[in-house]
């Protein structure tokens, strides 16, 4: 959620403008639907990035009610299918409550053990992206080499534990989580995994990381790439990395999908 400062820092200079803010909801019904409307946006702008690899990737969000389940894509659905009536709801046993697919293992062993042991943490999103899996196979951190790339300065955890092994083993998803502590994750040898306060901010995360991935393996490519100055970094950090210049940065992504794919309303 966004604060004043944050607000003052994005909107100096647009004193007589007013930019849009995180909706607030009256009713615990309200709030999912606009949950499950904005993760099945969000997975079709993934399906529309290219960001999926067979059955594998998924974006979930803690359901308002029972924030001891989450929404999930179903199993075996493509991104650009997904819409708000075949979203899945599953608990912390593994069970769907409620759609008529089953859930990718994968996506409840690790994302459950993340709900868990994350409360500050709404919406997760994975998947195997080209350019997060490329620099997820050189076991470095990200470096700061861009101003967009500041947005995850010092907020990216380079994990390696069990690095390329397939994740179906609720303890391996519980030692995974364990070490995911920031708002963005490269899991060595597997890709990228992003979380926020909304899905809004986690699939915007995911996108930028992805792009900040693909940047720096063209800029290691063609040189030797120069680090932006820490206390630049911080300060950009400060305004681009915030949780609601995260949502804020959803938007047009947003407006985008809902315009272009009605269908996934229905």
């Amino acid at each position: 959620m966004s604060t004043g400062t944050e607000l003052d820092v994005v909107s100096r200079g647009l004193a007589n403008q007013t930019l849009p803010v995180p909706p607030q909801h009256n009713s615990v019904e309200l709030e999912r639907a606009y949950r499950k409307e904005r993760l099945a946006g969000a997975l079709r702008i993934f399906g529309r990035f290219g960001f999926a690899e067979g059955v594998a990737g998924h974006i979930t969000v803690r359901d308002p009610e029972f924030p001891d389940m989450f929404w999930v894509n179903p199993f075996g659905v493509s991104f650009r299918q997904v819409k708000v009536s075949n979203l899945i709801l599953v608990n912390h046993k593994g069970d769907v409550v409620h759609g008529d697919y089953p859930v990718n293992r994968a996506a409840f062993a690790i994302h459950s053990a993340i709900h868990m042991q994350r409360p500050d943490v709404v919406s997760a999103a994975h998947a195997h992206s080209i350019y997060g899996k490329a620099f997820s196979a050189l076991h470095k951190p990200l470096r700061y080499l861009t101003q967009d790339d500041c947005a995850f300065y010092n907020d990216v955890d380079l994990i390696k534990d069990n690095g390329g092994q397939v994740v179906f083993d609720t303890a391996l998803g519980e030692s995974f989580a364990s070490s995911f502590t920031k708002k963005a994750a490269i899991h060595a040898n597997h890709g990228l995994f992003t979380s926020g306060a909304s899905v809004e901010e986690a699939a915007f995360w995911f996108v930028s990381l992805e792009r900040s991935c693909q940047t720096q393996l063209l800029a290691l490519s063609a040189g030797k790439p120069v680090d932006i100055k820490d206390e630049w970094a911080a300060e950009s950090y400060r305004i681009n990395g915030s949780s609601y210049a995260g949502w804020l940065s959803f938007q047009p992504l947003w407006q985008d999908i809902a315009l272009s794919d009605p269908d996934l309303f229905t």
